[in-house]
């Protein structure tokens, strides 16, 4: 079972869907490699940072879902971003797609810039899948 814990000496979460540490359960570890707005075919979705952040959860959602995993099996996430400016964005879309109680570790980092110069945003998620959830990849 993964213990998510926010000691009473931490800084308050503020409503945010993180927690200031995560106990790692049993089960298969995922190391997910930074998820950027491409679709299948390598196009860029959307021009805004918030249609991009919701690309790069359904890109991470997909790379989960192939192996038995859900977006609640993330124990950590790093999230890559150009411009301040797209922090309210990027905070909305981790809330709808994170829940509050099953929020990971996270950490934001800004850059000055990504793979491509069109792209705003790129998460880099740990995901834990439960050995009974788990299936192996097909390569």
């Amino acid at each position: 079972m993964t213990i998510r814990y926010n000691p009473p000496t931490g800084w308050p979460q503020l409503g945010r869907p993180f927690h200031h540490g995560v106990v790692e359960p049993r089960g298969r570890v995922l190391h997910v490699t930074g998820q950027v707005a491409w679709d299948n075919e390598g196009n860029v979705v959307g021009k805004d940072c918030e249609a991009q952040a919701r690309q790069c959860f359904d890109n991470t959602e997909h790379i989960l879902s192939t192996v038995g995993g859900r977006l609640k099996d993330i124990v950590s996430l790093t999230i890559f971003y150009v411009d301040p400016v797209d922090m309210p964005a990027i905070q909305k879309v981790r809330a709808e797609r994170l829940q509050l109680e099953e929020g990971p570790v996270s950490i934001l980092i800004q850059a000055a810039g990504l793979i491509a110069p069109e792209l705003r945003v790129e998460v880099v998620p740990i995901a834990v899948i439960p050995e009974e959830r788990f299936k192996a990849p097909v390569q």
